[in-house]
């Protein structure tokens, strides 16, 4: 037997197997699966809600609505470019709005936060805007709130911290932590974090990146261009009472913060910790750029974060805001039908999420799979099933800005449950990020998800 005559037999033999793990008869299941605790990312978010721009209140309502697919520890009031009175209260009128309906969201999806909950994790933050508010005595709420959730024992899971306003409420975190603990003790704290900051809002961040370069940092500044008209958000954000009333008319741009908690929605496309995946939440290039300047506000304020060059943080790959766009439709439909569920009681009036499955995987977790150039890879996703009986439409396609592959793959039965990936010849060395969709028929169309990285040896 040649060597040509091994290659191929061994690669039909991995083809068989590989569909005899992948494709499973029955039934498919029609119900939807509750979140795991390893499909939810943990979340706290630092936010200057109740100041001038409502758009924070309009991220905080979409991000509370998403609150069963992501764990939720920590709210926080932040201060910005200046020095405000805390606006802890603010945050926790839409809490109180947001309570008000979650009987009626508990009746369409589990895994939302309670009401005790999220009262206990609403706190002030630090007095002091910039990296003023940092250093002995200063610590607040905010700052213990965030030391207490990465001490958390018995949780490995990373703490992911959103910055919709000033970070230093993480940095007086970080300040104490280093000052009164061991370097190994601190380099197990600094571990645990993740960051996602939304344009820079104070010279913090930028303190952060230089004093602490092996946390994860991202700093997004192509947060625009993916959401909907006014139009569109009175009919089917605003419109939808009695919570709709609370989400407020835009004033210069609409939810520029809910890119960060979008990054981390459990969805069987988002996969965090790999900053150039992409996902709803954007995507970021592997290598950390140098010195990312926040908004232009920090100079104005008197304030220089070039004294802390060079620093390095993520930023946003090449597509830019694209990365966002790309999904827009389907992140709007989440957030239409999200809102409808806190209308009614009634789970028959409203529309809930398919589910995507991998032969019998129903989970959200990201599939790694091996392959030899030339390989035919089969996957089924015929057990995807919807929770109200809807028709469902499936695509496979390669999302070709994360692959290191860049060549055509050929894809047979692209809009069937059932596709054929064809690895190409010359593809050694590279990786196709294969996506399923599954989108139900109806209103508004609810999609989900499934991610499959196809390593190529």
């Amino acid at each position: 037997m040649n060597r040509k005559t091994r290659r191929n037999g061994a690669a039909r033999l991995r083809d068989t197997l590989l569909l005899a793990v992948l494709t499973c008869p029955g039934t498919p299941h029609t119900q939807a699966a509750p979140f795991q605790e390893a499909d939810k990312q943990r979340l706290i978010v630092t936010t200057d809600l109740g100041g001038t721009d409502p758009d924070d209140t309009q991220s905080m309502i979409h991000l509370l609505l998403c609150s069963n697919t992501i764990d939720l520890e920590g709210i926080i009031s932040s201060q910005v470019w200046s020095d405000y009175p805390d606006r802890v209260e603010a945050i926790r009128d839409v809490v109180k709005g947001f309570c008000e309906v979650l009987p009626r969201l508990n009746r369409h999806a589990e895994g939302y936060p309670d009401a005790g909950h999220l009262n206990a994790i609403v706190k002030s933050g630090q007095s002091k805007s910039n990296m003023d508010g940092v250093g002995e005595g200063k610590d607040s709420p905010g700052s213990e709130l965030i030391i207490a959730a990465v001490d958390k024992r018995g949780d490995k899971r990373p703490v992911w911290i959103a910055a919709w306003g000033g970070m230093n409420n993480v940095a007086q975190a970080l300040w104490k932590v280093a000052h009164t603990r061991s370097p190994e003790e601190l380099k197990r704290f600094t571990e645990k974090i993740r960051i996602y900051d939304v344009l820079g809002q104070d010279d913090a961040g930028a303190w952060i990146a230089k004093n602490y370069p092996d946390i994860l940092y991202i700093r997004n500044k192509a947060v625009y261009g993916w959401t909907p008209s006014d139009e569109w958000i009175e009919k089917h954000i605003q419109g939808q009472l009695p919570f709709g009333a609370q989400y407020p008319d835009r004033e210069w741009a609409t939810e520029g913060d809910s890119p960060s908690f979008l990054y981390l929605v459990a969805n069987g496309l988002n996969v965090p910790e790999h900053v150039d995946y992409g996902g709803w939440g954007g995507r970021f290039s592997p290598q950390k750029a140098e010195n990312i300047r926040g908004m232009d506000f920090i100079r104005r304020s008197g304030k220089d974060e070039t004294q802390y060059d060079p620093y390095y943080m993520y930023g946003t790959a090449p597509e830019g805001g694209d990365a966002i766009r790309k999904w827009q439709e389907h992140i709007w439909n989440d957030f239409a039908a999200r809102m409808a569920w806190t209308t009614t009681d009634d789970y028959s009036t409203v529309n809930h999420h398919p589910t995507a499955a991998i032969g019998k995987d129903r989970s959200l977790e990201c599939l790694h799979k091996k392959a030899w150039p030339g390989d035919v890879l089969r996957f089924d996703a015929s057990r995807s099933g919807d929770p109200d009986g809807d028709s469902l439409a499936f695509r496979w396609t390669v999302y070709a800005e994360p692959s290191t592959y860049k060549g055509t793959v050929d894809i047979k039965g692209g809009d069937t449950p059932r596709c054929r990936v064809a690895v190409p010849a010359n593809a050694s060395g590279k990786s196709i990020h294969l996506i399923l969709t599954v989108t139900d028929n109806g209103t508004p169309a609810l999609t989900a998800y499934r991610r499959i990285v196809i390593e190529v040896r």
